[in-house]
């Protein structure tokens, strides 16, 4: 088990661990996800491959900070401003949260890293694409999306898994969260459902942030149509996507990798929005892949 580690970055407290040697890689987690949902076998499988893998916590979630004195977006006010096109009410957006990626790399003294973003990661992996470009060897987004509306709506039982809310009871909220990666995950690639079961023990256990989940979700909102400014990006780019993912749907990757210029797009068939372990040697090999290009 890795241990974290703290470092100050962009002004506030994030909590990072590593792992391995070699060309820093940076992951970038999700809504409300902790960087344990990085998989220790994974991040693993990458240092094997010759990175020195660097897993972070977002602000607002799991050892890094809480920003508890910031308001909380009203989640049905910020859906409504962002289909009518005004400006959304948020703390903070995602340029916020990619300032906070690359202050990791300024704290550890890396001036350029691979980067790879899942779900909500994938777009603050691509705003560190287009607004830090320098800072970037390649990118990979994956099970993200432009933030287009055609291509960027979820199912609605996806999303009501997302937003299901967490029992009290300890043993009740990590069944809850294995429910929640039932509905959105893969179907018919080997998964470890003890390991989701662990991961979600250990998540409960350093603390979890409801409300940091909500100014994360403004955030996203309010970062809106990226499909112009993901034109500009330059780096070698991997869009990666699962054929059957209910959250993020497919037409999201599709249309991210069709706005890069010369972004590669890998699909998995029967990936949904999760990482199986049957699933981490293709996506281990991608990403090796496009840093291979970089």
């Amino acid at each position: 088990m890795l241990q974290p580690k703290h470092v100050r970055a962009n002004g506030i407290d994030i909590a990072y661990e590593e792992l391995g040697s070699g060309e820093p890689l940076v992951l970038v987690m999700g809504i409300g996800a902790q960087m344990l949902w990085w998989p220790d076998g994974f991040c693993q499988a990458l240092a094997d491959q010759g990175f020195r893998v660097l897993r972070f916590d977002n602000r607002d979630i799991g050892l890094s900070a809480n920003l508890a004195h910031l308001p909380v977006p009203n989640p049905v006010r910020v859906v409504r401003q962002r289909w009518l096109r005004q400006p959304v009410d948020t703390p903070y957006g995602l340029a916020d949260m990619a300032r906070d990626t690359v202050g990791l790399l300024d704290a550890l003294g890396i001036s350029k890293a691979h980067v790879a973003g899942a779900s909500m990661g994938g777009m603050i992996a691509q705003h560190v694409a287009f607004e830090h470009p320098s800072r970037l060897k390649s990118l990979s987004s994956i099970m993200s999306t432009t933030g287009a509306v055609p291509v960027s709506l979820p199912h609605p039982k996806a999303l009501q898994a997302l937003f299901a809310g967490r029992p009290m009871d300890v043993d009740a909220a990590v069944e809850a969260v294995l429910y929640s990666q039932r509905a959105l995950g893969s179907r018919g690639i080997a998964r470890d459902e003890e390991r989701i079961r662990r991961t979600a023990r250990r998540c409960i256990e350093r603390g979890l942030n409801p409300k940091g989940f909500l100014r994360q979700w403004g955030a996203i909102m309010a970062s809106g149509d990226r499909t112009a400014r993901l034109a500009t990006i330059r780096v070698p780019t991997l869009v990666l996507h699962g054929t059957i993912d209910p959250l993020v749907p497919p037409a999201g990757g599709r249309a991210t990798a069709k706005a890069i210029p010369g972004a590669r797009l890998a699909t998995i068939e029967n990936m949904g929005h999760d990482l199986p372990e049957g699933a981490w040697p293709r996506i281990v090999s991608e990403i090796r892949r496009v840093a291979e290009s970089g």
